[in-house]
């Protein structure tokens, strides 16, 4: 049947890299007040070695920062322009439990962790394990390559919001297909009576928001199932298209890690890609970032598709990967 496409995205969530490189608004500097109530909150829970994984807001107090973070996440992150960098907490100082549990109470505030792995981890640590991503098996974060643009946190930022609009004014025609549901490979981690593959649409417009799921490597990995549907060459153009528009500049952005920073990123709205890197083989210098996803309980509704890669589509308890005997449990290394 005929497809119209959505309006043209306008509002925050529709902005190009070069003017928001020039902004400064993104960014939350905390003030030590600030850092003193994280590390009040902190400083307990690590000493007695709490359940990182079962820490919730209440075990977190910040009475000050809570209410603040919580709102400009839902008015900037949620319903603005899709991200948020949040810098200042004294990791230098803090032992990786320490950051672990300060990390994890902090996101404790904005919503409930979900599953990243078959293993159950709450709290993920992206780091190079001498992985290859040609292994169907391996999820390319394990690695020191460099990711493609998906919808899921990293260096550099684009709005999905403004790749459609592009490829709306530009190709049309290749724009729709993108609204097509497209085999996505799991890499190993299959739910109970699944596929070891989802098919959801890299584009979905559901009761007015524009939505956006991608990974194109495991779009491409996909292919190796005989019964996952092949792209077609218009699929793989459209596909090329929408890489492309990714990685042009006029419409990126570039964001500097610090230590301390807190990347907040609404993977819906958001996509982002990691530089591919060569790291310290000191182990005590390597880059190591620590990653929550978190089901917010203010978030969009999502169509009923996405419950093929969310188990759920149900607000604030949706997302995450389980397997058979998957275990919530909260690791202090990459494993």
């Amino acid at each position: 049947m005929p497809f119209d496409l959505p309006p043209e995205q306008t509002g925050p969530a529709a902005w190009y890299g070069p003017e928001m490189t020039r902004r400064s608004d993104w960014q939350m500097a905390l003030t030590p007040a600030e850092v003193a109530e994280v590390e009040a909150a902190t400083k307990p829970l690590a000493a007695r070695e709490a359940d990182i994984a079962a820490i919730g807001a209440e075990d977190f107090p910040l009475p000050t920062l809570g209410p603040l973070l919580r709102r400009r996440v839902e008015d900037e992150v949620l319903n603005g322009r899709g991200f948020l960098l949040m810098r200042g907490l004294p990791v230098e100082r803090w032992t990786i439990r320490e950051s672990a549990t300060a990390f994890f109470g902090l996101g404790a505030h904005l919503g409930s962790a979900r599953s990243q792995n078959g293993k159950g981890h709450v709290l993920g640590h992206v780091q190079d394990l001498g992985l290859a991503s040609n292994d169907p098996n391996v999820r390319i974060y394990q690695t020191h390559e460099r990711q493609t643009f998906h919808t899921d946190s990293c260096d550099i930022v684009v709005s999905s919001s403004t790749i459609f609009n592009e490829m709306r004014r530009r190709r049309p025609d290749l724009l729709k297909l993108l609204f097509e549901p497209a085999p996505t490979d799991r890499r190993g981690e299959v739910p109970e009576g699944q596929k070891p593959y989802f098919e959801i649409p890299p584009f979905s417009w559901y009761r007015g928001h524009l939505t956006a799921i991608y990974q194109r490597q495991y779009i491409d990995s996909a292919q190796r199932f005989p019964d996952a549907p092949r792209l077609s060459p218009a699929h793989i153009e459209a596909l090329d298209m929408f890489d492309a528009l990714t990685n042009d500049p006029t419409l990126n952005m570039f964001m500097e890690f610090k230590p301390g920073d807190v990347q907040l990123v609404h993977n819906h709205t958001i996509l982002h890609d990691r530089t591919g890197f060569e790291d310290w083989p000191e182990p005590a210098r390597r880059r190591h970032l620590l990653r929550l996803w978190l089901a917010a309980d203010k978030a969009r509704p999502l169509p009923p598709v996405f419950a093929q890669r969310y188990g759920s589509i149900e607000i604030g308890d949706r997302g995450g990967i389980i397997v058979h005997g998957t275990r919530l449990n909260a690791p202090l290394e990459a494993v």
